[in-house]
């Protein structure tokens, strides 16, 4: 697939300086996570906690962290799938069961009813993980930290929204949001909820987060307990 530039929709404009413009598709994740880190250098001082938004975003986490020099650990959210396609999203719930519906829930065919059952399966599924993926302890501490959630794409942004609810509950110093690609409303719809935002590619004809990837398997969970047992060993 070629590649086409793409100039970013938002970064870390406290510098001043735009990043030069992105040539999508990525790679893979890994060079996405390559760029998003420095993009996101200013911030390698304040030893942030670096937040993955589990499955895919955990390795890209791991980059990100690793460049900073800072630590890192996953915020647990899941969306909510509509009744009658499951990967587009109507909603999306954090650990704590907060809950965030969008507008178009209803149109989907998602009443509420079944954002109350979507909401159970997705919350035990969200328990489930929390025990597998750091069965020795809880979240790692947030307050006054600077805090940069980080996820490989806002399609819908609904993730992402709960992903900030949850972080922001924790009393961060400063909560970034941080994205190699967005569609440009879904970033609109995030960015009240954060104190930065840095994204490197905002595309007018965004479909879906994986078109603009060459590589985008599958993170399992395996990959995600090891990354983070990994990180555990050497420090967080």
């Amino acid at each position: 697939m070629p590649r086409s530039p793409s100039r970013p929709a938002s970064t870390a404009m406290s510098h001043g300086v735009m990043p030069p413009r992105i040539a999508l598709p990525f790679a893979d994740r890994r060079e996405a996570a390559v760029q998003l880190a420095t993009a996101l250098s200013h911030l390698g001082a304040a030893n942030p906690l670096v937040l993955a938004i589990p499955r895919g975003a955990v390795p890209m986490g791991r980059i990100v962290a690793d460049a900073l020099g800072g630590d890192l650990d996953v915020v647990l959210v899941r969306k909510l799938g509509a009744p009658f396609n499951a990967e587009f999203a109507v909603g999306a719930i954090d650990e704590s069961g907060w809950t965030y519906v969008s507008e178009h829930a209803a149109l989907a065919g998602a009443d509420r009813t079944y954002i109350e059952q979507e909401s159970a399966r997705q919350l035990a599924l969200i328990r489930y993980r929390r025990r597998l993926y750091t069965p020795d302890r809880g979240p790692l501490p947030a307050q006054g930290r600077v805090v940069i959630v980080v996820d490989d794409g806002l399609a819908t942004g609904s993730t992402m929204i709960a992903a900030l609810h949850a972080a922001r509950a924790r009393q961060p110093g400063r909560l970034v949001c941080a994205v190699p690609v967005a569609a440009p409303d879904s970033l609109d719809r995030v960015r009240p909820l954060a104190d930065e935002v840095v994204c490197l590619a905002a595309p007018a004809q965004f479909q879906a987060v994986g078109q603009y990837y060459e590589r985008f398997p599958a993170v399992e969970d395996s990959e995600v307990v090891a990354t983070l047992a990994a990180r555990a060993t050497r420090g967080t």
